[in-house]
């Protein structure tokens, strides 16, 4: 058991972390309650505790791409800086050759997974998505195609008449093993109203991951913080997911994501801060008791505070990426990707040790 060096808790905090060591759920007050504690070590320490009990001193990575076939979108939320109206300067729609090309040019060996996310293009007929997968299939069978955000594949219900089901079956057929997290945003549907999230609700959010779980597949699940949303609000989203969770055990991580401003220019003040992200990233590791981890975005907090981040609940640093684009679309200053050498040195230098995993968590080598 972990010995806290901060001895001057209160009473409630106390509860928390006899809560902690005796492995109890914590609720939705416990929760409201962390978040607004300044206590931020002893969140860490009961964070990592948690970490610890479940994944050890590893801490995961994968070779992977970030791929967009698209930007055109339908939707306008008040956030994102990536979408474009169609024939808008800088908007475009990839064939399934075109993508083929652009990564024959940037792609190198050992890259195990392509995670493929884009705009809601109305434009072009579902068939188009099925057809962009089934080609990178094709050509790159050995490469895991996870693809398409839970809120994408609401959109193709909409644009094709078929059920989710029937949308992720033909998706699957296709070479697709997998969702991203995105679109998950903050699951309010208040919140959605007026940061104008024109696309999935909570509900079809949670049911299109509900039904690719009773499918087999193992998804992704993201949180956006950091915009008009309420500390309660981000712990009731949690609950959901957790809930969910209980239901399918379909989850393999939880991705806090941290909002981007939509400048690069932007100063401090539109940022949310490191002790925001790291609460953050600890207050995700003890509410999400039955999801394995915790990942640690460091395309959006950067690489010296993924290293803290180590020791405050996150075990995945997400992965190689080559030249991600949603985020440094908006204002974000990090690298856009990084080389499988330095997410070693990464993780080694926060004291632990990192392990090349495929998208399933599978060990593909541990770096002692």
């Amino acid at each position: 058991m972990s010995t806290l060096i901060t001895p001057h808790t209160d009473a409630r905090m106390a509860d928390i972390i006899e809560k902690v060591h005796a492995g109890e759920r914590l609720t939705l007050e416990d929760g409201v309650y962390l978040y607004d504690s300044s206590d931020l070590l002893t969140i860490g320490q009961l964070a990592n505790e948690v970490n610890r009990r479940k994944n050890g001193n590893k801490v995961y990575f994968i070779e992977n791409m970030s791929l967009y076939f698209t930007n055109v979108c339908e939707s306008r939320c008040a956030f994102c800086n990536f979408r474009k109206d169609e024939g808008e300067e800088g908007s475009y729609t990839l064939s399934g050759e075109e993508m083929i090309s652009y990564v024959e040019q940037h792609i190198h060996p050992g890259v195990r997974e392509f995670h493929i996310v884009g705009g809601h293009n109305a434009g072009v007929p579902f068939q188009y998505y099925v057809d962009s997968l089934q080609a990178l299939h094709d050509r790159f069978p050995e490469v895991t195609l996870k693809a398409y955000t839970a809120a994408e594949i609401d959109f193709f219900t909409r644009i094709s008449g078929l059920s989710i089901r029937e949308v992720l079956e033909r998706l699957q057929a296709a070479g697709l093993k997998t969702l991203t997290g995105g679109g998950a945003e903050i699951l309010s549907d208040q919140y959605r109203q007026k940061m104008h999230v024109d696309k999935a609700n909570v509900e079809e959010y949670l049911e299109v991951h509900r039904q690719a779980h009773k499918l087999g597949m193992r998804t992704h699940t993201t949180m956006l913080y950091g915009s008009i949303e309420s500390h309660e609000d981000r712990v009731r989203h949690m609950l959901q997911i957790r809930e969910l969770q209980d239901e399918t055990n379909g989850f393999m991580v939880f991705i806090p994501l941290s909002m981007q401003p939509k400048s690069k220019n932007a100063g401090i003040m539109r940022r949310n801060s490191a002790y925001e992200d790291l609460k953050t990233i600890a207050v995700s590791r003890l509410m999400l008791d039955n999801i394995d981890h915790i990942k640690a975005y460091f395309i959006n907090i950067g690489p010296q505070l993924t290293q803290v981040s180590l020791s405050f609940g996150a075990s995945d640093v997400h992965g190689t990426i080559l030249k991600e684009r949603i985020s440094h679309s908006a204002g974000a200053l990090t690298p856009e990707g990084l080389t499988r050498e330095e997410l070693i040195w990464m993780v080694k230098g926060a004291g632990k040790i990192p392990v090349e995993r495929d998208t399933f968590y599978n060990e593909i080598k541990v770096y002692e």
